[in-house]
């Protein structure tokens, strides 16, 4: 009888290592990921400065990039600002020449936000040695792995989208 009992005792030591692993494993990938979010928000924070602007406006200015024009609701909703914040945002961005507001020729009561790539070339001197070095890191992974972290990451941005929203909504 003790034969049983010592087998499901090593299975059972087994399996509880094995989701010790595990946990450990995800606690490493959420302290990089903390990490890694926190670098970010630095590095644009210190780009946004020198630029005169601040980092919201910089990640705004992305997300029209990316997106294309938006109207002032469909910026808000992208980027989980009041409304009220967002017209502020899209005034300071227009003195600076960064974007353009454009009547809808189909309805002119709709205005789209649009931005303006042309004006952006200060940007690029503060981003390329990024970019350059990120080609270089994701330079070492095999296709199937550069899909995987491009499919993690865009998880991630909806989770933060998703909860930008959320907890806009609480201060509502």
């Amino acid at each position: 009888m003790s034969t049983r009992t010592r087998p499901s005792r090593r299975r059972s030591s087994a399996a509880s290592r094995e989701v010790e692993a595990r946990e450990a494993l995800i606690q490493d990938a959420l302290l990089a990921g903390r990490e890694s979010s926190t670098a970010g928000v630095l590095l644009h924070s210190v780009i946004a400065d020198r630029l005169g602007l601040s980092s919201t406006d910089v990640k705004t200015l992305d997300v029209l990039l990316r997106l294309g024009p938006l109207t002032a609701g469909q910026v808000a909703q992208h980027t989980g600002l009041a409304t009220a914040s967002v017209t502020s945002l899209i005034d300071r961005l227009e003195r600076r020449g960064y974007v353009e507001r454009v009547r809808d020729a189909g309805d002119r009561r709709r205005v789209y936000v649009h931005a303006r790539p042309e004006s952006l070339s200060d940007f690029e001197p503060h981003f390329e040695g990024f970019v350059k070095g990120l080609r270089e890191v994701l330079e070492g992974y095999t296709d199937d792995e550069l899909r995987l972290i491009a499919g993690f990451l865009r998880r991630v941005a909806e989770l933060s989208r998703s909860e930008a929203v959320r907890l806009g909504r609480k201060g509502d």
